[in-house]
């Protein structure tokens, strides 16, 4: 996250993420699912403008910024009621510390929703951390992650503020890693999006096993190989190592992220996969100019949302 801070108001960016890696290990008693994860952050934003309010009263207004295509605009989504995380954040800070101050927020979309990118999780995390500096509740790092924890599996490698992560347990576990190597993406969403608990249910479904254990899960890689290619700066063995174990059923209950697989096997990414619980889907490039010239490929082809991005920034 950046902030930037002014006598009237808090800026805040909230950046997307990438999974890089993501192993289903076990289904949990508590209807959860324990992963391993690498997330990535990348470089496209979010923006929180946070302004106190006298009144005491907290207010959303939620701003959609969808760049405009060739075939049209990609609405981005958001909620602007007590639904949104922005607002559940504010109020679960309010509830714990007892305070009675005011917010208004202006919520700025880039990143799409129902996409695996992360952006309602990191817009929570942006809440929590902004919050805290304007309302100076002086919490330390480790009390707004018991509360990121409450709000979110993702919510937490935000607020870790690291651009590099092993994420473990349900998500909230963070394992901040160094920035080996910066890695050139592009990363493309369809119009359709997909609901993460729903893709967790078509896995459960598929494996047949819900205790964790059976042929599915032991035949998925671990995220040790994974890491050590990336700490040998040796972006063609990272690219052969990409896993989502989220892809699959996510392809069976929507054909655009198949049909976004078929796309990307045409194009020469150096690997591919999609991110999170779908449906955006990136590609490893070799440069920042290879990936600038596939997004323009991308969009030529009709894909609604497409970005040209970094890791590690």
């Amino acid at each position: 996250m950046l902030f930037r801070q002014t006598s009237r108001s808090l800026t805040v960016l909230a950046p997307a993420k990438l999974n890089l890696f993501l192993r289903i290990v076990a289904k949990r008693a508590d209807g959860f699912h324990d992963l391993e994860s690498v997330m990535a952050t990348i470089g496209v934003y979010d923006t929180l403008v946070l302004e106190a309010a006298s009144s005491g009263e907290i207010a959303l207004t939620v701003v959609d910024s969808s760049p405009r295509t060739m075939t049209g605009l990609l609405r981005l989504e958001a909620p602007a009621g007590p639904e949104n995380l922005v607002i559940r954040a504010a109020n679960l800070l309010r509830e714990r510390t007892g305070c009675g101050h005011g917010v208004r927020i202006t919520l700025v979309k880039r990143i799409p929703s129902s996409a695996g990118l992360g952006g309602g999780s990191s817009d929570c995390a942006a809440a929590l951390a902004g919050l805290n500096r304007l309302w100076n509740l002086k919490l330390s790092r480790p009390e707004l992650l018991v509360l990121a924890g409450e709000l979110g599996s993702d919510v937490a490698f935000f607020l870790a503020d690291t651009p590099l992560a092993v994420c473990t347990g349900r998500g909230e576990q963070i394992e901040p890693l160094p920035c080996y190597t910066r890695l050139h993406f592009v990363v493309a969403k369809p119009k359709s999006g997909l609901s993460t608990p729903a893709v967790f249910r078509e896995w459960s479904s598929a494996s047949g096993n819900h205790s964790g254990s059976g042929a599915l899960l032991t035949a998925q890689p671990t995220v040790t190989s994974f890491v050590e290619s990336l700490a040998c700066h040796d972006v063609g063995a990272t690219a052969r190592r990409l896993h989502n174990g989220l892809q699959a059923p996510a392809e069976a209950l929507n054909p655009d992220v198949r049909q976004m697989r078929q796309l990307f096997e045409r194009l020469p990414v150096i690997g591919h996969q999609m991110s999170g619980s779908g449906s955006s889907y990136f590609g490893i490039c070799a440069s920042s100019r290879q990936a600038e010239g596939i997004a323009s490929r991308l969009r030529a082809a009709g894909v609604p949302w497409v970005q040209a991005v970094r890791s590690c920034p």
